[in-house]
Parts: C-alpha cells; structure tokens; sequence
C-alpha cells in the first residue's frame, strides 16, 4: 500500500498491520461473495427444490413467492441481529465480533449446500446475513480505529474495501467454474444419520458448489487470528473504565439525530438500487434472445442425448401404454436442468462484467475521497450520472441483448457499488468511539440490510403482479421495474444527499 500524496512522513506499514489489512480485504471480499451467491443461485436452486419446471403454471407465482423470502427475510434477521452486533462490537471489542461473525457467515454458506428443501436453504441464508451484517460494521470501526492518520485512514478504509467487489468477481468466477466442473467434483450427500432432513435430489448441482465454496474465508482466519490487534484506542478506554456505555437512544438525541436519519435513509437507498435492480440481473437474463436461443439448443441436444436412456431405465415393470408418460416426465426433468444450468451461466458472466464496473467504481471512490472534501458532492458524483444510466441499462439495454447489457451492467455496477465504500469511509467519522459500531450499524443494517433489500420485495412484487397480462414476459417485466426502482432511490438518495451533515459538525471521534 504505497502513501498517500502529501503524507511523506507517515512510516510504513508494519507487519502487523499488513496482516490486519489482509484479513479485512478477505473479510470485505467473503461478505459480498455471500451475498451475491443467492441472485446466481436461486433460479437453479428454485427449481431443484421446489420440483417445478419453468413450464409448469405454478412457477412464475412460487417463484416470485421464494425469491422475494430468500431476499429479505435473511435481511430481516441481518438487520436485527447486526444491531445487536454492532451494539456487542462497541461492548466486546472490534477483533472478537469480526472473528465470530466471518465464521457464522463462512460455515453458513457451507452447510446451505446440503439443502433439501427451501426452508432449510432459507434458514443458512439468515445466518450467512447475519454473519455479513455484523462483519461489515465490525471492520470499518476495526480499521478506523487501528490507523489514526486521517489520509492513511481514507486510503485503508478505501482499498480495503476495493475487496468487496473482488468478491463480487470472485463469486461469478467460483459460479462458472462450478457449472462447468459440477459433474466431476465429488457428490454432495447428507450422512444417514441426517436422513430425515430428506435427500439430495442433484448431488451435482453447480449452484450447491457455489454455496459451499463459501467456508473459504473461514480458513485463513483460523490461523491468523492470534495474530490480529485489539483496537488498541478502543482497549485503552476499555482498560481506563473511561469507555462510555453505548445507547441506541443516543444516536436520536439532537447532536446526532441528523446524522442518523439521513445515513439510514441514504444507506437505504444505496443497498436499494443493488437489491431492487442489480440483482435482478438473473431473473432478467433468460429473457435475452441469445440466452433463449442457447436454452433451446442445449435442450434439443440434452433430450435427445438423454431422454431415451432415462425412459428405459424407468419403463423396467411398467406397462408400455405408461410410456408417453415416463417420456413426457422425463423431457421435462432435463428440460429443467438444462434451462437452469444455461441461465446459471449467462447471469454469472453478465454479474462478473457487473462486478469489474464496482471494482472500479470503488477504486475511484478511494482515490476521489482523499482530494474531495465535501462528502456531499463526493457522493453525488455518483448518483447524478447513475439517474441517466440506470433506467437505459435496465429500461433498454436489458431487453435487447447481452451486449449492450454488459456495457451497461459495468457502468451500472460503478456508480452503484461505489456508494458501499463511501459509507465505509463516512460512518467511522460522524460517530464518536463508545456508539461507533452502534452507529454504523444502525445505518449499515436497519437502513441498507432491513430497508434497503426489501427492494427485491418490492421489484418482485410489482413484476409478478397481474396486471402486466400474459403478452408480457417475467424477465421483461424484471428488467422495466428495476428500472422504475433504480430511478427511484437513486432520486431519494440524491435528494437526501443534501442535508448529509460533513464529517466534525456532529459526532466527532472522542
């Protein structure tokens, strides 16, 4: 990490702190990951454990009932229980709740893949939310606090978080090699024991793979966490009995009720254009004609390649006037898996170009906050081209083709996922040490977790709804209202962005 211009003084990063970087940057990185996992999964994870098929007349409406489920109740107990994390981060320390709650979100994701059934998947899916929405705040108070120089401070809170959007590459690489490699790799099964949670119907599924390549972060962890620091401003306050008592209630009283109000509804905002539209992209993506052209052709190819073999295997006792039938089963089970495992593929290549544009737009944020003062006009240099580009992306761009998707997708992904790293910079700031995992907290996870992700609530409900008509496709109607959403909190958040307080007029850093 090389030093920032105008800082020549600054001594050189020590090994530890090195190692405290590394594992913030894995921890940034892993949280994403995790939630990018279910947008990338969740069409073939829907269709393996609900038994449905594209084709059948319940899908659109079970479909639309699960996804909206497995968004926001997961954020729901995120938000929650992150508060109470943030809250135990300023009353245990930053090292200790970062630790514990790595590993609630990396072995969460890994036992989501043994899933049998939906409800079981949605019950690790809350606890790889709660585990992120803990992380998060966690390590932004962690980090503030281990580097106290204010431009080191920046370029720390920034590149570290750069990370997160790594993870978002990372999960679209992981998500592809899986559907590649899925047959090869070793079957997933639950032990005997554990037979009456029910049986695994596809023990190659590439979106399992996916899951449970989510235990990854829990590794280095485990052997670098001797090494890692208390805060030490934190400990020595905690060691002098001079560390005041955080209260949820102080974050109302005047001296931060504006500073409150406005992070969670602008934080809100920003989790809201990535949930109700970017996220999206997987349920958009099977409507381009490239992608219903390859689903055709895979199919034709599949059925053929497969059907007669599975129809005599289980045609052995039947009588033969049940063949139409067993054929007709059969075409239909390929048929599913195949629509699902092309789709997977497209939605994990549109997510990766998607990820590169965050990435981007997180170095640039890194760069631009060190040299623009006001936090308010470092934000809306965000959000003002965002209002233009969002609703061409999901409006146009969306229904047309893969091409102009992905150019979209980049630019849709850097003015976005840029927002992240602000608040990563921003938060740590306006709250002084006692309430600063309390405070970022309450904006990270009542406001972009709770309020923000049900966005994807509120996409799914208004493009399932009836009044769209049959003439209207589900991917079509996806890709118009997260661009109605997109439009939306783009237009509170720029709005609200004015009466952000600046870092020092309230809170402070104590």
């Amino acid at each position: 990490m090389s030093e920032l211009p105008g800082n020549p003084s600054a001594p050189r990063l020590t090994p530890v702190q090195w190692l405290i970087c590394a594992i913030a940057a894995i921890g940034f990185a892993f949280d994403i990951y995790e939630l990018l996992m279910l947008p990338l999964i969740f069409r073939p994870a829907f269709i393996e454990l609900s038994g449905l098929a594209p084709t059948a007349p319940m899908f659109a409406d079970e479909f639309g009932k699960w996804l909206s489920r497995l968004f926001y109740i997961p954020a729901l107990a995120g938000g929650v229980f992150g508060l109470l994390g943030g809250y135990l981060t300023d009353r245990l320390g930053r090292r200790r709740v970062l630790t514990w709650s790595i590993l609630l979100y990396a072995f969460g994701a890994f036992f989501a893949g043994f899933s049998t059934n939906l409800w079981m998947l949605l019950f690790f899916r809350c606890a790889v939310f709660i585990g992120v929405c803990i992380e998060f705040v966690a390590a932004v108070a962690w980090l503030a606090e281990l580097f106290p120089d204010a431009r080191r401070r920046e370029k720390v809170l920034g590149t570290t978080q750069a990370f997160s959007s790594v993870g978002g590459l990372l999960v679209a690489v992981a998500a592809g090699l899986a559907a590649n490699w899925a047959s090869s790799l070793p079957a997933i099964g639950l032990p005997g024991w554990l037979s009456g949670l029910g049986s695994i119907q596809n023990p190659h599924a590439a979106w399992r793979y996916t899951l449970m390549s989510g235990l990854i972060p829990a590794i280095p962890l485990l052997l670098i966490r001797p090494f890692l620091p208390e805060s030490p401003a934190w400990q020595r306050k905690k060691l002098e009995g001079t560390l005041r008592r955080p209260s949820i209630l102080e974050l109302f009283q005047p001296a931060l009720v504006r500073t409150t109000v406005v992070t969670t509804i602008m934080f809100a905002c920003s989790y809201g254009a990535a949930f109700g539209a970017i996220q999206m992209m997987p349920q958009i993506v099977p409507g381009l004609p490239e992608v219903r052209a390859q689903v055709k052709e895979a199919t034709e190819a599949a059925v053929a390649r497969e059907v007669p073999a599975i129809v005599e295997r289980q045609m052995r006792g039947k009588a033969e006037s049940e063949r139409g039938a067993v054929t007709k089963a059969a075409t239909e089970q390929v048929s599913r898996r195949i629509a699902g495992e092309v789709g997977f593929k497209a939605a994990s290549n549109v997510t990766k170009v998607q990820e590169v544009g965050g990435l981007v737009g997180r170095v640039l944020l890194a760069v631009l906050a060190v040299y623009v003062i006001s936090r308010g006009k470092l934000i809306r240099m965000f959000q003002i081209p965002g209002l233009v580009v969002m609703p061409i992306v999901f409006g146009y761009a969306a229904v047309t083709g893969l091409v102009p998707l992905n150019v979209g997708m980049f630019f849709a992904g850097l003015l976005t996922v840029a927002q992240f790293s602000f608040w990563g910079n921003y938060l740590p700031r306006v709250y002084p040490m006692h309430l600063r995992g309390t405070g970022e907290s309450f904006a990270a996870n009542i406001g972009g977790r709770m309020i923000g992700t049900s966005f994807a609530w509120v996409t799914t409900a208004i493009a399932t709804a009836a009044f769209w008509g049959a003439t209207v496709s589900t991917p079509t109607r996806y890709a118009y209202t997260a661009a109605g959403v997109a439009v939306f909190v783009y237009l509170v958040g720029f709005i609200a962005s004015f009466f952000l307080p600046e870092p020092g007029h309230e809170g402070g850093n104590e």
